[in-house]
């Protein structure tokens, strides 16, 4: 598998960026996500960190698009707060997002090397649970 350059959605990436800056306090919310809708929306949201693990902002940014009633989402990222700058999705989101976003873009990298990737170059040969599904009939 190839992986291709795609643009990079540099208004997603400042929504996420004043989101963290702006909306992350204390040990609780750390990290930040924005995605665009397939209808250009931007949704944000932040993580519940917990010390029993806790949603990541991805996470909790899957509902709060749901909630607004925004089910394709085209491109995603997360920033870090404190000026971390751009995170990569952990092992779980990256499951979690290709089986709700089997084409979603992300933007992954740092500083000057920021690019955006599809999220089945970040999880290759991976499982995607929607092909294990039976098939209702």
């Amino acid at each position: 598998m190839t992986a291709q350059a795609h643009p990079i959605d540099h208004g997603l990436l400042q929504a996420a960026t004043h989101v963290a800056r702006t909306r992350c306090r204390g040990d609780s919310h750390t990290m930040a996500a924005a995605a665009r809708a397939q209808d250009g929306r931007v949704i944000t949201a932040v993580n519940a960190y917990h010390f029993t693990g806790g949603p990541c902002a991805e996470l909790v940014l899957i509902g709060a698009a749901a909630a607004q009633g925004a089910y394709e989402l085209d491109t995603i990222v997360a920033v870090g707060d404190r000026e971390r700058g751009v995170a990569p999705p952990c092992g779980r989101c990256r499951q979690v997002l290709l089986d709700y976003f089997p084409a979603l873009k992300v933007i992954v990298g740092e500083g000057d090397h920021v690019r955006t990737v599809l999220i089945t170059d970040l999880l290759p040969e991976s499982y995607v649970w929607a092909d294990h599904q039976l098939d209702a009939g």
